[in-house]
């Protein structure tokens, strides 16, 4: 079972969608209703909308008032299920959502307790229209029932978690599991497409995957170089790293894997050199020719970002550093690099490894020495830290998730602790 959450300020636009009265649902005959907590029954989507901002009132300040959640257990343990089931397994969801208490390294709560289950919510069951897999959506209000604000810290890895907890209670078959049963195959048929093809191209191998059934979804920096890329195959995603053996099938060894699958295509492939002529040896020169002064070599002035308002597009975030807890605001597409990066399913140390690179990323800390002016500005030391004007947001979040790896290292998690 997978599940996944996210603090959302298009309530109403969520809430169309999920009740499948939005233009966009193509079959809102595959949507059913499962249950409507803390409101009256059988109301529409304007209805249960204005519920929810009635609820929320209090707090003008909140953004994203809303949590959307996605839950999708495999579809052989739910064939089965009535609408009594459906709503037990949200049930069940919600208070394995809401029992996780976040601390930091010394122990203390760095993020208490949601109570999902003790807020307005709608939840509704759909079908795939292809597949017919079933699945669950849920809007949840962000203010409970006793007033309080439900935190959004780190709520896609409490959703993650959330569903391996009710899989495991139920005796299912984890997503974690599934994915590291299914990597061995996976691997096999990226090795079988390099097999197929006769010239070393992305194109071509992208080709070969789409007829095994995947979808292959290229990582580029701001030079369109590839630096990644991840696999998809229905609602499971590889990453090229945890793929073939010795990182064989990662952006930067694949073609040296295909070469040595094809070493006589290789080798007519390559570049043919002409030797050259040895150099002629140029006359001496006197020592005073010789101390000529040398052009200075100046460093850019990086881009120095303040991440401690909101923009658009930008989504709140807290760490910790030096035992204390921050939040900024940071783009959506760099938290979805760094958790992508830093993958709590297969590093121990994923959240100190985050924490770091996000305090490099907004500057509170340099990888040269502390940042003099706490955020804004450059580091004690010569060398200057910050994004290179060249650099887009992301290629800045890898710069300093490498940095964050070099200095703590990564730590593989062993396997799972079964109960």
């Amino acid at each position: 079972m997978i599940a996944n959450a996210k603090a959302v300020a298009h309530g109403i636009r969520a809430m169309l969608y999920v009740s499948g009265e939005s233009r966009n649902k193509k079959h809102p005959e595959k949507i059913t209703r499962i249950c409507d907590n803390f409101m009256p029954q059988g109301m529409d989507a304007t209805g249960i909308w204005t519920e929810m901002k009635f609820a929320s009132m209090n707090h003008p300040n909140i953004k994203n008032n809303v949590i959307r959640m996605e839950i999708s257990p495999a579809m052989e343990h739910t064939e089965n299920f009535t609408v009594d089931d459906w709503r037990q397994l949200w049930n069940d969801f919600a208070a394995a959502f809401d029992s996780q208490e976040i601390r930091d390294k010394d122990g203390y709560v760095v993020s208490p307790r949601t109570n999902v289950s003790g807020s307005k919510s709608s939840v509704w069951l759909h079908e795939e229209s292809k597949s017919g897999i079933p699945h669950l959506h849920a809007i949840v209000c962000r203010v409970d029932e006793d007033g309080n604000i439900n935190n959004d810290h780190a709520i896609h890895l409490r959703a993650q978690r959330a569903a391996e907890k009710v899989a495991r209670q139920r005796g299912w078959t984890t997503a974690m599991r599934i994915h590291e049963t299914n990597i061995p195959q996976v691997s096999d048929d990226c090795m079988e497409a390099l097999r197929e093809l006769d010239r070393w191209s992305w194109e071509g191998y992208t080709r070969k995957l789409a007829a095994k059934g995947y979808k292959l979804h290229l990582r580029k920096d701001k030079k369109d170089v590839i630096r990644g890329y991840v696999l998809c195959k229905g609602n499971t995603r590889f990453k090229a790293s945890e793929l073939g053996t010795g990182r064989n099938l990662t952006a930067s060894r694949i073609r040296q894997t295909w070469e040595k699958l094809h070493p006589e295509q290789a080798q007519q492939s390559r570049p043919i050199h002409k030797p050259t002529a040895a150099p002629t040896p140029k006359p001496s020169v006197p020592n005073a020719a010789k101390q000529k002064q040398q052009p200075v070599i100046r460093q850019r002035n990086p881009v120095y970002e303040d991440y401690t308002d909101y923009k658009p597009n930008r989504l709140p975030t807290e760490f910790e550093h030096d035992g204390k807890t921050y939040k900024r605001y940071l783009p959506g597409k760099v938290l979805d690099f760094f958790n992508d990066e830093f993958d709590f399913r297969e590093l121990a140390n994923w959240q100190d490894l985050q924490n770091l690179a996000i305090a490099y990323f907004t500057l509170l800390v340099s990888p040269y020495g502390e940042v003099s002016s706490g955020g804004g500005g450059g580091s004690q030391s010569g060398l200057k830290w910050g994004r290179d004007p060249e650099e887009d947001e992301v290629e800045f979040a890898r710069r300093c998730a490498r940095e964050a790896s070099h200095r703590l290292g990564i730590q593989k998690k062993l396997g799972m602790k079964r109960k």
